[in-house]
């Protein structure tokens, strides 16, 4: 068995950047990763069209003023390519591979209380030991399959947009395709597909809100003026509520004339991407604000299909926009112009079963070579349950958040001493750009644990009171917005049988990085400090 001081699981964005942080300040840290590649989801999701739709120069890392100005992007929406030679290009440059165990999925974790430590074991049975365990891994990792009868028939290639073949090139040359969702990966993916495909059949089931990426490449002097200006840009980032580079305006959506109000729409929708919703600090707060944003958008998205029969179908009517995750695209609803792409709305026309050469809906047989989930994951709680993570008394996180995730700022959850969770249900997360989240936090980890090797602390853990505290305030604020007007994976609402409950904190990263720095200030609220066990104050003497 392996002993170390800070144990994080995941290297993705947020494991690579706990790893430095904990390691510059002197703990002994290791990472274990899955897979056998840093990158996390932009080292699985290598989908055609996969895209960022957060600007590249805010989506990357904050930490080294050296990395920040020597790296050059090369479009204001990266590419998964791109965002994957960045993270390989900041794991080189900070030599930070020789602490990955690579290809170690972990199966368990236990919390021994008798030594405060947490024993984890993976897949091949490979043992460690540490004081502190950091989950990251990841809000949208965990995929999610429909099942429908008959899937097993299926003679043609399936292919899992979270998890797409990197060992291989996937050729769709004269080959019918169908495409299952129609969230961010498949609304990214058609386009392209459909460029060289025979066929594409989009199988949708609730028509989404995009809007479109204004991807373009970026030139040498937008690159300096940026590159001169970082950290006024980066400081507005973390004064903002999503942690984007702008702040909403102060006036209200209706407070504004008619033709105003349409002029701010149209800015927005070309320039900000899913950051139309901050056109107005009260489209989703307000629903009449929301609907003459949502109006606006349907309005667009039906100048952008010319058959009037399709325009039904692809422009929403049974959620408000932005109480789902709205999507960033690059032409997807001008692919339906094309003679070799469709759309089967299974909403009306369910999906009876599969076939060896395809689906059936209750209305057609759909003739196909290659499916393609693109169907979502098990958001935000998914990949922290995966594992079977046992705390005090050997309880079971996952029997511990049965009906809905308890967490002290996201951060943590009573009854699993030592266990830091970066981007976890009760943080801005899948509401802020994730980056500044991830940083935010890391950063806050570090203080935090270097105050507690200060005191002597061996364990901390987050007490009942504060949890209880915190995911009724997360709750609050969520019915403040029009989030849980709508199904969606903010709220549970993405998978059957998952406890409805808000998951997300909708109250701004501003707002969240103040009550961070408040707890920190006050002694670090909310959690219980207590010295090292004696048995290991003993052994230590030995």
């Amino acid at each position: 068995m392996r002993d170390v001081e800070v144990l994080v699981v995941g290297a993705g964005l947020a494991g690579l950047r706990a790893l430095y942080g904990f390691r510059a300040e002197g703990f002994e840290t290791l990472v274990l990763e899955a897979s056998d590649e840093v990158g996390g989801v932009w080292n699985h999701n290598r989908y055609p069209g996969a895209r960022c739709d957060v600007e590249s120069y805010d989506y990357s890392y904050s930490f080294s003023k050296e990395l920040e100005q020597e790296w050059r992007w090369t479009e204001r929406y990266p590419t998964q390519p791109e965002i994957l030679r960045y993270i390989n290009h900041v794991a080189d440059r900070f030599a930070l591979r020789q602490d990955i165990e690579f290809q170690a999925r972990v199966d368990v974790a236990r919390f021994d209380e008798a030594t405060a430590t947490w024993e984890v074991e993976v897949q091949d049975g490979r043992r460690f030991r540490c004081r502190f365990l950091v989950l990251c891994l990841g809000q949208l990792s965990a995929p999610k399959l429909p099942h429908y009868p008959g899937q097993d028939s299926f003679a043609g290639e399936t292919i899992v947009s979270a998890t797409w073949p990197k060992d291989r090139g996937v050729d769709f040359t004269g080959k019918r395709v169908g495409i299952l969702g129609t969230g961010s990966s498949g609304m990214q993916m058609t386009p392209v597909i459909a460029q060289t495909a025979a066929h594409v059949t989009v199988f949708q089931r609730t028509a989404n809100y995009s809007v479109p990426a204004a991807n373009a490449p970026l030139d040498d002097e937008e690159d300096r003026q940026v590159k001169a200006n970082y950290a006024a840009r980066r400081d507005l980032m973390r004064n903002s509520p999503t942690g984007l580079g702008f702040l909403p305006g102060k006036t209200k959506t209706l407070d504004v004339p008619e033709e105003e109000r349409e002029a701010v729409f149209e800015k927005a929708y070309h320039r900000l991407g899913f950051g139309f919703a901050l056109a107005y600090p009260d489209i989703l707060l307000d629903e009449k604000a929301n609907d003459a944003a949502t109006e606006f958008l349907k309005r667009k998205i039906g100048e952008r299909v010319s058959d009037p029969d399709l325009r039904r179908k692809l422009v929403p009517d049974n959620h408000r926009f932005g109480t789902r995750r709205p999507s960033v695209d690059s032409g997807y609803y001008e692919a339906f112009s094309r003679d070799n792409v469709e759309l089967a709305d299974i909403r009306a026309h369910p999906i009876v079963s599969f076939t060896q050469d395809g689906i059936i809906t209750d209305i057609k047989h759909h003739e196909l070579d290659v499916v393609i989930y693109a169907t979502g994951f098990d958001a935000l709680t998914g990949s922290i349950l995966k594992p079977d993570i046992r705390g005090r008394g050997g309880l079971r996180l996952r029997d511990k958040w049965a009906g809905g995730p308890l967490t002290h700022f996201g951060i943590g959850t009573s009854g699993f001493p030592n266990m830091l969770i970066v981007g976890g249900p009760g943080s801005p997360s899948v509401l802020s750009n994730v980056m500044v989240s991830i940083e935010e936090q890391v950063d806050w980890f570090v203080a935090f644990l270097c105050h507690l090797r200060e005191c002597g602390v061996g364990e901390v853990e987050v007490t009942e009171a504060a949890e209880q505290e915190w995911t009724a305030h997360v709750q609050e604020r969520a019915r403040e917005t029009l989030y849980m007007t709508a199904d969606s994976f903010y709220n549970g609402g993405e998978l059957p049988g998952k406890p409805r409950v808000f998951m997300p904190y909708s109250g701004g990263v501003r707002n969240y990085r103040r009550l961070l720095q408040a707890a920190a200030t006050n002694g670090y609220t909310g959690f219980e400090l207590r010295p090292v066990p004696k048995a290991v104050e003993v052994a230590h003497d030995h």
